[in-house]
């Protein structure tokens, strides 16, 4: 990563809301998606960062993903609401309720907004980092109904996406932020080593006969394998509830999921918020969870093990590191800026100077 380009998170911020306004979308949208995308290269998760401007700038172009208007709440309760997030861009969507799961909170202890229809919302991460900075705990979860690639355990034909389950916990130093998947690994890992010419670390696949494989070209072709469900082969059973957890309290509690036709790269939410001053206080809640991280990160080792870490650790201090040094983006991310930077008439940000 050290031989990357680097780039000012607040250029590429810019430069990314910028291409996204020049399609039309107005500056409050454009600049949630911008900020998204590039804090999740900010914490070193590249294929959920501005690796996305691609598909979501072809999707504002098609169509897909629409630019004007406002969610529509089909249910309303003092703690709870359901939006139709008409196909509007994602992050904008998630940040706008977050701040209505925060207000509500603030009253009743906890706040929850459900959303149907939503674009791609990216790394669930993100949105932790923000919860956890306001002193709130953040349970989110996304299905992507149009999407399978993921068989049940047992099975061999894809029934779920990945299921990201993610939950955010403040603690006295940084947050403990859990971003895992239903899946025991992802699409987009997949793809990464098939371009790379690499294989998995494991029999995280299964081929279109249900064959385990560790091979990237076992879920491609004409006739495609699938992921496991986490736990794999032989505890697969596990990932198999979390996906069912996921999808129940996504498309069950919305009344969008599988069941009915949904958009290419469509999204549906599951938000809450807890506010621990509802409960032992947020100091109480904050020093409890320091504790178990500092158990887990002085826990020792075992072989072939550096040292123990708390969830989220790597990627706030991945964050501090490229805040102060420089986003790193790696060549296809450089190329495809520079083909809608060319397309759409906007400079290209120019990277740091070496050193």
């Amino acid at each position: 990563m050290s031989d990357l380009p680097r780039y000012e998170a607040a250029a590429l911020i810019a430069h990314a809301r910028t291409l996204l306004e020049k399609l039309g979308m107005p500056t409050d949208k454009a600049t949630a998606v911008a900020e998204i995308l590039v804090e999740a290269d900010l914490m070193g998760s590249p294929t959920h960062g501005l690796n996305l401007i691609d598909q979501y700038l072809e999707h504002v172009q098609k169509g897909h993903m629409h630019v004007q208007g406002e969610p529509e709440v089909v249910s309303r309760r003092p703690a709870v609401e359901v939006w139709d997030g008409k196909r509007l861009p994602g992050p904008w969507l998630v940040l706008r309720a977050l701040d209505s799961a925060i207000e509500r909170a603030a009253t009743y202890g906890t706040g929850t907004v459900v959303i149907k229809n939503s674009h791609h919302i990216g790394s669930l991460a993100t949105y932790l980092k923000r919860a956890t900075a306001r002193g709130v705990v953040l349970h989110l979860v996304s299905s992507a109904p149009s999407a399978t690639s993921v068989a049940p355990f047992g099975g061999r034909k894809a029934v779920f996406s990945p299921s990201p389950i993610a939950i955010g916990l403040p603690a006295t130093s940084d947050p403990i932020l859990v971003d895992i998947s239903a899946s025991i690994t992802t699409n987009n890992m997949v793809k990464k080593l098939a371009r790379e010419g690499k294989k998995l670390p494991g029999q995280f696949l299964l081929d279109a006969d249900g064959n385990p494989s560790d091979d990237p070209a076992a879920i491609g072709g004409a006739q495609p394998g699938t992921l496991l469900p986490l736990g794999g082969l032989d505890a697969g059973h596990k990932g198999y509830g979390l996906a069912l957890l996921v999808e129940g309290l996504t498309a069950g509690l919305s009344d969008q999921g599988r069941a009915q036709d949904n958009g290419p790269m469509a999204n549906t939410i599951y938000l809450q918020v807890i506010d621990p001053e509802a409960f032992g206080g947020l100091q109480a809640f904050e020093q409890q969870m320091e504790q178990i991280a500092e158990a887990c990160r002085n826990n020792p080792p075992r072989p072939g093990v550096d040292a123990v870490r708390v969830p989220g650790q790597k990627g706030m201090a991945t964050a501090r590191r490229q805040a102060e040094q420089g986003v790193a983006l790696a060549p296809g991310i450089v190329a495809s800026l520079a083909k809608w930077s060319e397309q759409l008439g906007v400079p290209m940000p120019v990277p740091r100077a070496a050193g």
